[in-house]
């Protein structure tokens, strides 16, 4: 793995003011650089010294947090080398944000919705990884499912910025889905799809009506508009009821 000089890092901080922990705050930056996409995979991070010196922390601090990340799998760590960005799973990028509403009545198909969780919530440390915020900050949560004539066919887990998006809690989501409503407020301005293949949980089985052993596609998507993070969302499919495709040029 190519080693990586101290030059190269831009000054990283955190936040001084907050209740988190600070090796979770220090995880919290960590993982977001990797997200994010500023420190790419195989890349070797800021050392522990480095990250001593410039977020201000114990050495304890700093070795608990990155052992545990290597533990969680977002780190390689090499004896006297350093550490280094882990490679993640297979991603495939698709090249639109559809409205699932729209896919289904393009098909001459009946869509409807049933919302099952609309709520608020405040962050905890996994939410604020994925929505690139502190812990304990404001959010509003949203669990739906999609159907295609009567038949479940997405399972749509949603996070929203409250402070960017504050009339979330007050839409009609049988009427619209938090897909439009949220391009219609906030249209996007840069997006990224995670795909996987898994076995969905046995509550979301129970929500699409299919046994524990049948495959699932899940993509895990977010959203930014004008630099601002503003969605991240977990859609799950039933890999007998769904298929996705991308076109592009090269």
């Amino acid at each position: 793995m190519p080693r990586t000089s101290k030059q190269e890092h831009a000054e990283l901080s955190i936040e001084a003011d907050s209740p988190v922990p600070l090796y979770q705050r220090v995880k919290q930056l960590i993982s977001q650089k990797i997200y994010e996409g500023s420190w790419a995979v195989n890349k070797k991070i800021p050392s522990e010294s480095e990250l001593v010196n410039q977020l201000g922390c114990s050495r304890m601090t700093v070795n608990r947090a990155l052992r545990e990340l290597t533990t969680e799998g977002l780190l390689v760590r090499i004896q006297g080398v350093g550490s280094f960005v882990a490679e993640g799973q297979g991603r495939t990028a698709l090249f639109q944000i559809n409205n699932i509403a729209e896919e289904i009545i393009a098909r001459n198909h009946k869509h409807h919705a049933e919302v099952l969780v609309l709520e608020q919530i405040y962050a905890n440390a996994e939410q604020s990884v994925l929505m690139q915020t502190r812990e304990g900050q404001r959010l509003f949560h949203s669990i739906i499912v999609h159907y295609e004539n009567d038949v479940p066919v997405q399972v749509e887990d949603r996070l929203v910025d409250a402070a960017l998006i504050p009339d979330y809690l007050q839409q009609d989501f049988k009427t619209i889905t938090p897909n439009a409503y949220l391009m219609a407020k906030a249209p996007v301005s840069e997006g990224e799809h995670i795909v996987e293949a898994v076995l969905a949980s046995p509550q979301e089985c129970k929500w699409l009506k299919i046994t524990k052993a049948e495959p699932c596609l899940l993509i895990r998507r977010r959203t930014w508009s004008n630099k601002q993070l503003i969605s991240s969302a977990r859609l799950i499919y039933p890999g007998s009821r769904y298929y996705l495709e991308g076109k592009f040029n090269p």
